[in-house]
């Protein structure tokens, strides 16, 4: 999950329960302050009635239009030691205007007379449904959730991309770094200190990576270089041996073992000498090179090479290609496509060769696809096969690599696929 979707689905949740606990404490905030101002208005009410009627006055009517209503009875002294004098509550009130009942906040009082008669003074007065109140809230609060929900989102996502996006700027640029290629520097337009360290201890990184990157592929290419001499003095000592000592049959089979590992050992130092010379990029002569007329010579030649394994193979030349590129590269490409193709297609199989279109595309049949991340990766073989070195593939990268080609692997329908574009 990325960053910015993680922050956005913390927010949310966190603002959920904020949002919950702010309903919560504002419906019995309000409770209370509307019970309060009830209570009030009841003081008054109550106080008032009593004054008249300890005074002999007349008391209000009961049916005066007034939202208030009250009742008076008498009690004795047992009664009002037991019961509290002043008593808030609220309770359902039938009102005969309307023949129904509603909701009412009521007070209880107790009250006595200049005589010593003790009286209940019960004084109510209509107040509001708390399940409407609750449901308005509870609108409220899920509308005011989301509103402030979208602003936060947008406000924060817009400040974490408008702050983050240098960190945006490096990661766009390391996927598409590669080792000992053209690089564009590493980019350090930022005035964040943070994110200035983070683009240096990356230049650093690259630095480090592009020097010991340098060292490998000069230790290679001195190496395969070095080995050269040696290797050929060992398989001509060996031909030496197998045409003029005289050997016995097992002495002449372990000298053979030894020559086809050494022949072995021939090939994969020259491919290694080769893949050095590619990427320090020592194939700088080209000329116009004819792929259809390539690709069916050494198809051609492979299939008189593998012409036991009863293997079948179509050529399907289209339009004119011609591309410019270093004979042995273009060479190089084609035949390490073809080879892998010829090597890995068991006896009986098709092997499909299309070249138009400014593409190259060679398949044959598979029974299960390849590791796509590895196989172009040196001495990586999905199936081992005598005489692999473990390197066309890396070869047929190398080049594509050196010359900007799209390369392009699939397993489609039990068929592999190796695609190469020039467009």
């Amino acid at each position: 999950m990325k960053l910015t979707y993680r922050i956005a689905l913390r927010l949310s949740l966190f603002l959920l329960p904020l949002m919950a606990l702010w309903a919560v404490l504002f419906y019995f905030t309000m409770v209370d302050e509307i019970n309060d101002e009830a209570d009030d208005a009841l003081d008054d009410y109550s106080e008032m009635i009593i004054i008249r009627m300890l005074a002999g006055r007349e008391l209000p009517p009961l049916n005066s239009g007034s939202n208030n209503s009250y009742s008076i009875v008498p009690v004795d002294e047992a009664y009002a030691d037991t019961h509290p004098h002043i008593d808030y509550y609220d309770a359902e009130v039938y009102i005969p205007e309307k023949e129904e009942t509603e909701p009412a906040r009521i007070l209880t009082t107790i009250f006595q007379d200049g005589s010593g008669s003790y009286y209940e003074l019960k004084v109510a007065t209509p107040t509001f449904e708390k399940e409407d109140l609750l449901r308005a809230i509870l609108f409220w609060v899920v509308l005011l959730y989301i509103l402030l929900l979208l602003t936060t989102l947008t406000l924060t996502l817009w400040v974490f991309h408008r702050s983050m996006r240098p960190l945006y700027t490096l990661l766009h640029w390391l996927d598409h770094y590669t080792p000992g290629q053209k690089n564009d520097p590493v980019p350090d337009d930022t005035r964040i200190q943070e994110f200035a360290k983070l683009n240096a201890a990356a230049q650093q990184a690259v630095d480090r990576v592009e020097s010991v990157f340098e060292q490998q592929k000069q230790f290679i290419g001195n190496a395969s270089h070095e080995l050269q001499t040696p290797l050929a003095v060992l398989g001509t000592r060996i031909e030496w041996l197998l045409d003029h000592a005289s050997l016995n049959e097992e002495e002449t089979g372990e000298l053979l073992k030894m020559q086809r590992s050494l022949g072995h050992i021939v090939r994969l130092n020259k491919t290694l000498l080769l893949l050095t010379k590619i990427e320090n990029g020592q194939f700088p002569e080209s000329s116009t090179i004819d792929m259809g007329k390539l690709v069916e010579e050494q198809a051609e030649l492979y299939q008189e090479i593998y012409a036991d394994h009863s293997l079948s193979c179509t050529v399907n030349i289209g339009e004119d290609f011609s591309v410019k590129m270093n004979e042995s590269l273009a060479s190089t490409l084609t035949s390490n496509l073809l080879k892998n193709a010829f090597v890995h297609t068991e006896a009986g199989g098709h092997i499909a060769i299309t070249v138009g279109s400014k593409q190259l595309c060679i398949s044959n049949d598979g029974k299960q696809p390849l590791d796509a991340e590895h196989i172009f990766d040196r001495f990586f073989q999905g199936e081992k096969k005598e005489g692999s070195t473990g390197l066309g593939l890396a070869l047929v990268k190398a080049v594509c690599r050196y010359y900007g080609l799209g390369l392009e692997y699939r397993y489609v329908d039990g068929r592999h696929t190796f695609t190469v574009d020039w467009r």
